[in-house]
């Protein structure tokens, strides 16, 4: 069943991939390629529950290779629910133009790529469809945009995703030379092979999924991708960083040692609260998103070093449950994460740019979208009954366990792990409040606002399907809880149940919780209406209310960056123009720099610049020299080989 279902849904894409290729029109295709990833998310749900699997097993062997197993089929559950309405979406927002087919067909062969990683068996497919995953956005946004800006920021990506991937590699090729992959070998605990290979996929797939400080890629090439392509890379492609990292580190590696977990926990709590606090001084709204991104990795890597920790420490029931909340945020995040894309893609589409200062009233001009994206934001922001909170409430009782079963260094850091997940959640509903208030909420700050449309029906469909699943999956993620927890390859009981009921934590009844607020809205709105005042004015010292004095961006968050003045180091240009003694105009800028790009990479891209420079030199293009330069190589090998430096 499982097998037959994705073979449908692999055949559907490629056939809607044809089409879109083929045809003056994109909507048909993406159509096809909508269901076809419907498909692939019902086949990979239904192997979940089912608990089947189909296809070869790892191996180490350099041939090709593909199968499913549970953790496969979650990821290619998401994959799938993510990219249904994704491509839907696509259907209205991209055009019928040679550049806009285009982006179509990279759409949904970037989709098959994704399922390729997923369903790859042997190093070898395993690693060309890493390299791939790469490629094909980084050719989707050079298409989607061939200004020099946008050709400079998806070389930064592919440079960094690529060099950073070298990780990736050396993890799975000496994972395969152990013989890890096909299960008959076990790497010593603590042995030199076993660290190498955490670090190097930490390393590798830590850069993928964007955890910091390897993240100076993500917040340049998601905002400048096409909204769908945004959804599918920030949604999904990701989270398949994610499921390398787990496979790795819990499957392949066995149980490692205690310091690694404490590491991961570590690179979680630095993604966790520098993503957020990176996202409050973004002024754009896509690239606000993108650092949300790095900061939901984080919490994601806060679950899954609490595993690493709790199963080191032979807490086998809590380390399953980590995993579990890592897993079920992975979802989480793609749902909510997609749908804010796609509202900032639809928001885009009506008003033209997503400078948040320029936006404000979407709300009342697109009611739909407006109300999905409104979703979003509190299922990001972590708000009940929405399935944000659900899966953060669950990484914190994870965290809260980590200090029960070790020493004092354990409770250190799930103590400072405690406090990153906390200080993230705060920070995220300030953040979300922000972004509400300037996109959706007040009057509109320009023309092109105040003349928004709704957007088309495909593209709300798409929206309220993923705004939908936010609330099903906060109402209701011990559906899940357990078969997540059962994708451990160790053997841990835990209960399934209609709520989040873990052992340990306590009950959070969720529906109970929802009925209680759809009763308790409508009867605070009645009453709001009833004792409603009428509109006033607002009074500023006597002076006309123009949109130069609303509230903007950086005056909401200015409270925060003096705050943290010493460690953002903001900084700022004030002129001002006096004509005959009098000021006559104050221009003010400021800006939060990116300290890790300014003070790490920026130097280190220089000095390599700087070291090729000189290395050009050597080409000169004369044979007479080149001949000269192999000459003394030679001799220089004789008299190593000569004196025993070398055997």
């Amino acid at each position: 069943m499982t097998a037959a279902l994705l073979f449908a849904a692999l055949a559907l894409i490629g056939l809607g991939i044809v089409a879109t290729a083929a045809s003056s029109t994109v909507r048909a295709g993406l159509l096809a390629q909508a269901g076809g990833a419907a498909l692939l998310g019902i086949a990979g749900f239904y192997a979940l529950a089912a608990g089947t699997t189909a296809g070869s097993g790892f191996t180490s062997a350099f041939a090709p290779h593909f199968g499913v197993d549970g953790l496969t089929a979650f990821f290619l559950g998401t994959v799938g629910l993510v990219a249904a309405p994704t491509l839907l979406f696509a259907s209205r927002y991209l055009d019928a133009t040679a550049r806009g087919r285009t982006v179509a067909a990279l759409t949904g062969a970037f989709v098959l790529t994704l399922v390729e990683v997923l369903c790859a068996r042997d190093p070898l497919t395993f690693l060309a469809g890493w390299e791939l995953m790469t490629l094909l956005p980084a050719a989707t946004i050079l298409v989607a945009h061939s200004d020099r800006s946008a050709r400079r920021n998806v070389f930064l990506y592919v440079a960094v995703t690529h060099l950073a991937g070298a990780g990736t590699w050396v993890a799975v090729l000496l994972a395969a030379h152990a013989g890890a992959l096909d299960g008959g070998a076990t790497i010593g605990r603590g042995s030199g092979l076993q660290i190498a290979i955490a670090l190097a996929a930490l390393v590798g797939m830590g850069t993928k999924a964007g955890v910091m400080p390897l993240h100076s890629w993500l917040p340049r090439a998601h905002p400048i991708a096409p909204a769908p392509v945004s959804a599918l890379m920030s949604g999904v492609m990701i989270k398949i960083a994610v499921y390398g990292l787990v496979r790795v580190l819990v499957d392949w590696l066995g149980v490692l040692p205690v310091w690694t977990g404490v590491l991961v926990l570590a690179l979680g709590a630095l993604s966790a609260v520098g993503g957020v606090v990176y996202a409050l001084f973004q002024h754009d709204l896509k690239r606000l998103l993108a650092f949300h991104s790095i900061e939901n990795v984080g919490i994601i890597v806060l679950g899954l070093g609490a595993c690493l920790v709790l199963r080191a420490r032979g807490a086998d029931t809590w380390a399953a449950l980590a995993l579990a909340a890592a897993l079920l945020h992975t979802l989480n995040h793609a749902v909510f994460k997609s749908l804010l894309f796609l509202g900032a893609g639809s928001f885009e589409r009506a008003v033209g740019a997503l400078e948040l200062d320029r936006l404000g009233g979407l709300l009342r001009r697109m009611p739909w979208t407006g109300g999905a994206f409104f979703v979003g934001a509190l299922a990001i922001a972590g708000v009940p009954p929405l399935n944000g909170f659900a899966s953060e409430w669950l990484t914190l009782q994870a965290l809260v366990h980590v200090p029960a079963y070790g020493g004092l260094g354990d409770g250190v850091a799930g103590a400072v792990a405690l406090a990153a997940l906390a200080a993230t959640a705060a920070l995220a509903v300030f953040c979300f409040v922000k972004v509400v208030g300037l996109v959706l909420l007040g009057p509109p700050r320009r023309d092109a606002v105040a003349h928004a449309v709704e957007a088309p029906l495909a593209m709300r469909s798409a929206m309220f399907f993923l705004g939908g699943a936010c609330l099903v999956l906060g109402l209701a993620p011990g559906l899940l809880v357990g078969s997540l927890a059962g994708l451990a390859p160790w053997h841990a009981v835990v209960p399934t149940a209609f709520g989040l009921h873990p052992p340990g934590t306590g009950s959070l009844r969720t529906v109970g919780l929802a009925v209680a607020l759809g009763v308790l809205v409508p009867v605070l709105v009645a009453l709001r209406s009833r004792s409603a005042a009428a509109p006033a004015p607002a009074w500023a010292c006597g002076q006309l209310v123009q949109p130069q004095l609303r509230w903007t961006s950086a005056g909401f968050t200015k409270p925060l960056r003096l705050v943290l003045e010493a460690v953002l180091r903001p900084q700022r240009q004030i002129a001002v123009r006096v004509q005959g003694g009098v000021v006559q105009e104050v221009a003010y800028s400021g800006r939060i720099p990116q300290l890790l790009d300014e003070r790490v990479y920026l130097p280190a891209l220089r000095s390599a610049l700087t070291a090729a420079a000189h290395a050009r030199r050597l080409q000169t293009g004369r044979l007479g020299t080149y001949v000269g330069y192999l000459i003394a190589l030679v001799l220089v090998l004789l008299a190593a080989a000569k004196t025993g430096l070398i055997g």
